[in-house]
């Protein structure tokens, strides 16, 4: 007996606030597909009566998971081509999602992702803080020990750090940042893609002053511990160190600059080093 062609998993990235933020292919897809798994329906019917398409749908959220996720599987085996949705954005980046995918590839599934909106990036490309090395952390736990060691985590990397937080657990963060973090520039974008999108940027102290009652979904960009970064430069040696500059595109005199700034000595101690 012939064994009936597998469908496909298309993750499908849907717009975070502006309706005119999905690609053509997203909507393509979602016009193509037999069902459309959305974490809420009402939500996703709004976008689909906007873009005039009619399709069944199915809930798929976390606390329907793993029940959902057998059905769709099946589906799926069956031939029949599904569309993954979330609320808004991209769905496994804190979405459901995450879980089908993993079953699909043990299963031989093909997952297509349908690129599109995502907070973390639009929220980072605008903040102005470094984007050369990135790591997002999501939400920070609620429980107190493991809180405290991401805030830890926090403080000692000298990359960009991405996390999402909710309105009304704002206030609580800035400050839990602020107590291990000190001074360290931050931006806070919120209603991204919207009317109202702002970004506030300052030190986490300043940001506590200015972040009474904001509403509205929130990313914060936080920079990279700088003195690590300083540190871990040092100890190259100077070819090393010369060589880092160098890689960035800076000239030799702006490299020297550098150089001698990150090691608290003169210009000319450099200078004449390189000579």
């Amino acid at each position: 007996m012939e064994q009936k062609q597998k469908g496909n998993l298309y993750v499908v990235a849907t717009p975070i606030g502006n309706l005119e933020d999905i690609t053509l292919r997203a909507i393509k897809t979602l016009k193509e597909v037999d069902l459309i798994a959305a974490e809420d329906t009402r939500h996703t019917l709004k976008l689909l009566n906007h873009l005039e398409i009619t399709k069944p749908m199915i809930s798929y959220h976390r606390h329907n998971e793993e029940i959902r996720c057998e059905n769709l599987i099946k589906e799926l085996k069956e031939g029949k081509n599904i569309a993954l949705v979330s609320d808004a954005g991209t769905p496994g980046i804190c979405d459901p999602g995450e879980e089908i995918i993993k079953k699909c590839i043990e299963e031989d599934i093909r997952v297509i992702p349908i690129p599109g909106a995502c907070a973390m990036i639009n929220a980072l490309i605008a903040s102005g803080i470094s984007t050369k090395e990135f790591s997002f952390l999501g939400f920070l736990p609620l429980n107190k020990k493991r809180r405290k060691e991401k805030i830890e985590e926090i403080k000692n990397s000298n990359k960009t750090i991405i996390i999402y937080e909710a309105p009304h657990k704002l206030k609580n963060t800035l400050n839990d940042l602020s107590s291990i973090l000190e001074d360290r520039k931050i931006v806070l974008a919120r209603e991204l893609t919207k009317i109202h999108e702002e970004y506030i940027r300052g030190t986490i102290n300043e940001l506590i002053e200015k972040s009474e009652n904001l509403k509205g979904e929130i990313v914060l960009i936080i920079e990279g511990n700088k003195i690590k970064e300083e540190n871990k430069l040092n100890n190259l040696t100077l070819e090393k160190h010369f060589e880092f500059y160098k890689k960035q595109g800076l000239d030799k005199k702006e490299i020297i600059k550098k150089i001698a700034k990150d090691r608290n000595v003169s210009k000319n101690e450099i200078y004449q080093y390189f000579i």
